[in-house]
């Protein structure tokens, strides 16, 4: 009897010190997995958005309003007894006592999601991305090609594919020029000649201006690029402005693409198989001798290319089933990655703009 006593103490015991770690390891080993969770169904999300706009199919778009996970612990202690004659062996006086002990665990996470739509979602999404914000981008050290590339649609005459700013086009934008510009910017960055910044001399600084710093080895590439944006020779730094209406020789002339412009301008460069092309499912870019478009040659292209399988591909930085296909980004492709990982930085900052959503759609999720 001493012992079963001795029993319920360890037991007693070893359940509390489970507790006091409980709360913590269960932290531990459910945060990493839920946000893991919702970066790759975000990303999912976002690809499939992208083909669907390839077929002009409607996107849609569901944010992760909050994830609430209730963990329980429990023990259940109990004993039997009984008193008995064995009459075929004697082995004392009958009294039998089992002890009955039990665990429980239980997790029950609940997620909620509010669908993105509204007057306010629209305006933010329909919106032209600030310049303040491209120049924001900018500095913190993307590549100028790839945000001009994505987020500009034109600057003075030079034109980024604006054709394809909504659904295909039949005919192949116009594009070498800007295409040309974004090469030279690149070069100009690389080597620290260029800067974007505020204008400190204006008055409340709220000017941005283009700068170049002058450099013999780069002067030709200088000339090229001044030639191209058609100003002045002799001036180095450029005011940037909106107004395409009075064009001066000092000016950049700037139109940003809003996010609805970059969804569609990306989802040019979504592959899709023959079948679906003969079938008339999307529309095939002509170019001006009358051959198939090749969207890798555009600013975007170069930098993003979502490719399709009949078959479950492996080796993907994300893949999404669709129309009977998988459409997907191979893990190697390092310029596709990076150039998604600025579309979800540029969509959460136009996005996030607006708070009131729409309803709230509450899934428990089953427990374990």
């Amino acid at each position: 009897m001493h012992r079963i006593y001795l029993f319920f103490l360890i037991f007693i015991f070893l359940l509390c010190g489970c507790q006091s770690t409980f709360g913590p390891r269960a932290l531990k080993g459910t945060h990493p997995a839920y946000n893991q969770a919702i970066v790759n169904t975000l990303d999912q999300e976002m690809l499939l958005n992208l083909v669907r706009l390839k077929y002009r199919d409607r996107p849609f778009f569901l944010r992760v309003g909050s994830v609430t996970a209730t963990f329980s612990m429990g023990a259940d202690i109990g004993v039997e007894g009984q008193y008995g004659i064995d009459w075929k062996r004697d082995l004392g006086d009958g009294r039998v006592v089992s002890p009955n002990i039990g665990m429980r665990y239980a997790q029950s996470p609940t997620i909620s999601y509010t669908p993105l739509h509204g007057e306010a979602f629209l305006k933010s999404v329909l919106t032209p991305i600030s310049l303040e914000a491209i120049l924001v981008i900018t500095q913190s050290g993307w590549s100028v090609e790839r945000v001009f590339g994505i987020c500009v649609e034109r600057i003075n005459n030079l034109y980024n594919a604006p054709s394809a700013s909504g659904p295909t086009p039949e005919e192949q934008p116009r594009y070498r020029k800007f295409k040309r510009m974004l090469e030279i910017l690149r070069t100009l960055q690389i080597a620290s000649l260029i800067e974007i910044g505020l204008d400190l001399e204006a008055e409340e600084n709220k000017n941005l201006v283009f700068s170049i710093d002058p450099d013999p080895q780069y002067q030709d590439l200088i000339d090229e690029l001044r030639a191209l944006l058609e100003v002045s020779q002799q001036v180095n730094h450029f005011k940037i402005t909106t107004n395409f209406l009075d064009f001066k020789k000092e000016e950049w002339d700037v139109r940003s693409r809003s996010i609805a412009s970059v969804l569609h301008y990306l989802s040019q460069n979504v592959e899709v198989p023959e079948e679906h092309k003969e079938a008339g499912l999307i529309t095939v870019t002509k170019s001006k001798d009358g051959e198939e478009f090749n969207w890798d040659e555009t600013p975007a292209g170069r930098m993003f290319k979502v490719r399709s399988s009949n078959r479950k591909p492996g080796n993907t930085f994300i893949a999404v089933p669709y129309r009977g296909a998988w459409f997907y980004i191979a893990d190697d492709d390092l310029q596709s990655k990076s150039t998604f990982m600025l579309l979800s930085q540029l969509f959460n900052l136009q996005a996030g703009q607006t708070e009131d959503a729409g309803p709230t759609l509450t899934l428990p999720v089953g427990g374990r």
